[in-house]
């Protein structure tokens, strides 16, 4: 490998993950900036990353070549033992609380391992900022949060984010929904066509009715636009 690019919160802490990974010291590379980080809206959504692009020096023909493995396996060793030692669980949950005080809060993620991921239950004052309108700024977090978590995973992992106990809040609230409309339905004969929804509060409407002996649903559009329609059979 002779070229690497890698990003980092920071320029330098891009540079230092390139330099990891060729297992150089920086006088070994070229440095080139490709993107400068950013910290988005209120520092959460549109967050960007630094990244950059370390391209190994032509090693001189006076150099004996014998000098190259000792001088470069320490390094590797090293950088295996840093990956190793980074849990993506705990990097996700750092993110959080950077996130979180970023907005001006303190919070506490209290982490839990179920058959299909984990769940970061995130504590504090304040977590209508966090939550946003219908979720929306949770589901926003539950998507950085998820990214991060897999950059130091080597297996993928998947993280469901919760605070004040919204998402079974707002799975009662879509249930509910869907019961009324289903009714509407059936009073007027018509289909009611429900407002642009993410593909898991989708799938909560589907659930809902799908055992309905009188309606049937179905989605149509292109997200993040996509709805619910629900008919009568």
């Amino acid at each position: 490998m002779t070229k690497v690019i890698a990003s980092g919160k920071t320029v330098e802490d891009a540079v230092k993950q390139g330099l990891a990974e060729l297992g150089v010291s920086r006088d070994k590379v070229e440095i080139q900036v490709l993107e400068q980080p950013s910290k988005g809206f209120l520092g959460l959504i549109g967050v960007k990353a630094a990244k950059v692009e370390l391209k190994l020096l032509p090693v001189p023909e006076a150099v004996p070549q014998r000098v190259e493995p000792a001088a470069h396996v320490p390094q590797v060793e090293v950088k295996l033992e840093g990956v190793a030692a980074k849990n993506p669980y705990e990097e996700a949950a750092a993110f959080l609380k950077e996130v979180a005080a970023g907005m001006g809060l303190d919070v506490e993620v209290d982490i839990k391992k179920q058959r299909d991921g984990h769940i970061f239950n995130i504590a504090g004052e304040d977590l209508g900022m966090i939550i946003g309108r219908r979720g929306q700024t949770l589901d926003a977090l539950q998507y950085l949060t998820n990214i991060v978590a897999n950059r130091y995973s080597e297996s993928f992992v998947r993280i469901v984010l919760d605070a004040e106990n919204f998402r079974q809040r707002r799975r009662k609230t879509l249930e509910d929904l869907a019961e009324r409309l289903a009714g509407q339905a059936i009073r007027s004969g018509k289909e009611v066509v429900l407002e642009p929804m993410p593909p898991l509060e989708r799938k909560v409407i589907h659930a809902k009715l799908q055992n309905h002996p009188q309606i049937k649903t179905y989605s149509k559009g292109e997200e993040p636009n996509r709805r619910v329609v629900i008919m009568t059979k």
